[in-house]
């Protein structure tokens, strides 16, 4: 045996890598989403095509999404005091999480409808959100927080034409300094409560005017906050019981004369998911703050945050739900099993077409708010924006965990691995669910939009009735909710069930109204048909798998 034989018999060279997957990453995070550009131009954010073909050459670049890992591995961390003992509440973050808090302000997702508020303006914010969330999802909460801080600030216009020209400023200053002495400024919120959770008006912080008080006067604050995310941003819209009520107020990390606010981070929370963004439990000792709105009307006022900061859930979970399928297709249609392609075995097509309709599904109702949105001067876009928020909420972020799951199952044992990005996936899916009002606050809202506006029920089946006669399941799944609204017994007892059906009613009326019909069809199938539909992988015969997982596979 010569030389080579040897080496080669006893060397051991047996490492030879093949049929195994790559990265997917170097693609175009939007054009590669064909569903996304349709709804781009559908829903009148055409004129956004270009600049959102470059951003989403940026958000699928290897370095760009790079900088969601390094986020997460590296997490953020308190510190209390300096070294010589002065009081700092300073939480130090990785300089990836910088870079993207940087590039998302400075792209203007958090401020763009509100300085460039033309048709599609809330449609191409969305989109950019979308495809921004793909790469990391944890740094968007203070992004989000920053946007929805607007509505609820226009409340006391005294407020609001001193700080919202800065809120939205596409200027991102991290510096642990005076917010008189930055151009651009970030916006979080301080709701929660131990004792009360949801139920804010259970909350004890207390409000005393500094003087006579009343919107835009100052307040100290006293109580304790336990949520509060993203705590190094410049003020907080907080929730506390004034002399008048539960109330709304804007608290400054600085006071005026550029000492510290006594706004005390005791510590970070250590969350299953969205690790990278610091969330905190705070003391308020005579913090001072300014009333926003009217003393005992705080709800109202801060609501308009919150339904803005619930769509937003709405785009993050959908966003979420197209990264780990989008990761599943190009995965499947790399690596090959018993002799075949994955994608190109039936059992497999069935889980990622099933994956893939879910993912469409999500889009096209958040797309359908993001338009609503842009036009709630019109009556009918109005009351759909206010109650299929709600619904879109709901119904979109509880499907997320499960579809995270699905699509790391199809990658096999790796997916569970930590070098991947499904573990992150999976640990970021039940967020959004929980987060600004859980399942069951969803529903009740839905109730609640219901009684407080009655005319939302005839508007949502006017917008189902554009697909009438499109679908024979459809048709019969909107008479049967129908029937459903005719029955008011016991109607919060079955909320959720109601809620569900009309999730699925309108994510199917808009499929069979603007998607092809090899995806409309098959998810009224397997979503309205008489079976059911149970785990993924289960769509019925006669469904052209293949074409759904071509129009959903990216090209990396």
């Amino acid at each position: 045996m010569n030389a080579a034989g040897i080496a080669q018999r006893y060397l051991a060279s047996t490492h030879e890598v093949v049929n195994v997957s790559r990265e997917l990453r170097d693609y175009n995070m939007y054009t590669q989403d064909q569903a996304l550009v349709e709804a781009l131009a559908r829903e009148g954010a055409g004129w956004a095509h270009d600049d959102l073909t470059a951003f989403g050459r940026l958000a699928g670049s290897a370095d760009y999404l790079e900088l969601g890992v390094l986020a997460n591995r590296f997490l953020p961390e308190l510190e209390t005091h300096d070294r010589f003992g002065n009081r700092i509440d300073l939480v130090k973050f990785h300089p990836a999480y910088h870079a993207l808090m940087k590039t998302a302000i400075e792209n203007g997702i958090h401020s763009s409808p509100w300085t460039d508020p033309r048709p599609g303006a809330h449609v191409a914010r969305a989109t950019r959100f979308y495809l921004q969330s793909q790469v990391e999802a944890g740094h968007g909460c203070p992004v989000t927080m920053t946007f929805a801080s607007i509505p609820a600030l226009s409340a006391t216009p005294s407020l609001a034409s001193h700080w919202a020209p800065r809120i939205t400023a596409r200027v991102y200053d991290p510096r642990n300094i005076p917010d008189g002495q930055k151009a651009g400024l970030t916006i979080g919120m301080a709701m929660t409560e131990k004792q009360g959770g949801s139920d804010v008006r259970a909350n004890t912080t207390r409000a005393w005017p500094v003087g006579a008080g009343g919107p835009g006067q100052p307040y100290e604050l006293v109580g304790h906050k336990y949520f509060v995310s993203a705590p190094m941003c410049d003020a907080f819209l907080v929730l506390a019981q004034a002399p008048g009520g539960l109330s709304c107020l804007l608290l400054p990390r600085w006071r005026p004369d550029g000492s510290k606010n006594p706004f005390e981070v005791l510590r970070l929370k250590r969350k299953m998911g969205n690790a990278s963004n610091a969330s905190s439990e705070t003391e308020l000792r005579g913090a001072l703050a300014w009333m926003v709105g009217e003393e005992g009307r705080g709800v109202r006022t801060i609501i308009e945050m919150v339904a803005m900061t619930r769509f937003d859930c709405m785009i993050g979970s959908s966003g979420g739900q197209r990264a780990a399928v989008a990761n599943a297709l190009h995965h499947c249609s790399i690596r090959s099993a018993f002799g075949k392609v994955l994608n190109r075995q039936p059992l497999m097509q069935n889980v990622l077409a099933d994956l893939a309709l879910e993912s469409e599904a999500s889009l096209v109702l958040t797309m359908r708010i993001a338009r609503a949105l842009d036009h709630r001067d019109d009556a009918h876009e109005d009351l759909l924006a206010r109650l299929c928020t709600a619904v879109g909420k709901y119904w979109i972020c509880k499907r997320t965990p499960n579809h995270a799951y699905e699509a790391m199952e199809c990658t096999g044992g790796s997916g569970v691995m930590e070098d991947g990005p499904f573990p992150r996936f999976f640990r970021e899916s039940p967020v959004n669910a929980i987060w600004e009002g859980s399942g069951n606050v969803q529903c009740l809202d839905v109730l609640r939009a219901i009684q407080k506006s009655p005319e939302t029920v005839p508007a949502f089946f006017s917008e189902l009735g554009r697909a009438r006669g499109a679908h024979a399941a459809l048709d019969a799944w909107v008479e049967r909710l129908q029937a459903e609204f005719r029955n008011p017994a016991d109607l919060e007892y079955r909320a959720r069930d109601v809620v569900d059906r009309m999730a699925l009613a309108l994510q199917a009326a808009l499929l069979q109204q603007h998607a092809p019909a090899f995806v409309a069809d098959a998810f009224c199938a397997s979503r309205l048909g008489s079976s059911g539909h149970h785990n993924y992988g289960a769509l019925p015969t006669g469904v052209d798998c293949a074409a759904i997982i071509e129009r959903a596979t990216p090209r990396a």
